[in-house]
């Protein structure tokens, strides 16, 4: 195992939310993304992206259950990235068996999220709740399969119309961000 990558995995995640707890603390973390907390996202990524280099995806044989979610949360966060965060999807779906099948289905649905599609496993919110769902008389036996805590029928409705349009983002400035960072 590697003990040393592992270490610094886990320090970097930690890192990460020891610095989104700050800004929050601070009210500091919306609107917009906080260039403090986006400049910890592209070092822990640059720094992950060469690991990755060095020994594949961190799986759980190869550094451990800690490390390998640290590696997870670091490229969830990684928002300004999409190419980086689109190949760790690829990465951990070849990686199946070796990691927690929830980081695949969080990260899916992070990608939807921000290309402003709708997503599959229920995972990601937004201000008004649920961010929609691609099928909602689905979506609850995906959960069910990962020992994800299934949604109430009301949230899932309430949050996918019948009729979604093929962007779901309206917000300009958001929008304009996405473009700028290559998600749309």
């Amino acid at each position: 195992m590697h003990h040393l990558i592992a270490a610094e995995l886990i320090q970097l995640a930690k890192y990460d939310l020891e610095v989104r707890q700050q800004l929050q603390e601070e009210n500091k973390l919306s609107p917009g993304y906080n260039p403090e907390m986006e400049a910890v996202h592209k070092q822990n990524a640059a720094r992950l992206k060469q690991l990755i280099a060095q020994i594949g995806w961190p799986t759980i044989p190869k550094v451990g259950k800690e490390a390998s979610e640290a590696a997870w949360l670091i490229v969830q966060h990684s928002i300004g990235d999409p190419v980086f965060i689109k190949s760790c999807y690829a990465l951990l779906e070849q990686s199946a068996g070796t990691v927690n099948p929830q980081q695949l289905a969080y990260l899916h649905d992070r990608i939807c999220y921000f290309e402003g599609k709708p997503q599959k496993y229920g995972t990601q919110y937004e201000d008004k709740g649920l961010y929609p769902v691609e099928d909602k008389n689905k979506v609850n036996a995906l959960r069910t399969k990962l020992a994800l805590k299934p949604h109430s029928m009301d949230i899932i409705t309430e949050a996918t119309k019948t009729e979604l349009p093929t962007d779901l983002h309206t917000d300009p400035e958001f929008n304009a961000w996405r473009k700028k960072v290559g998600w749309i």
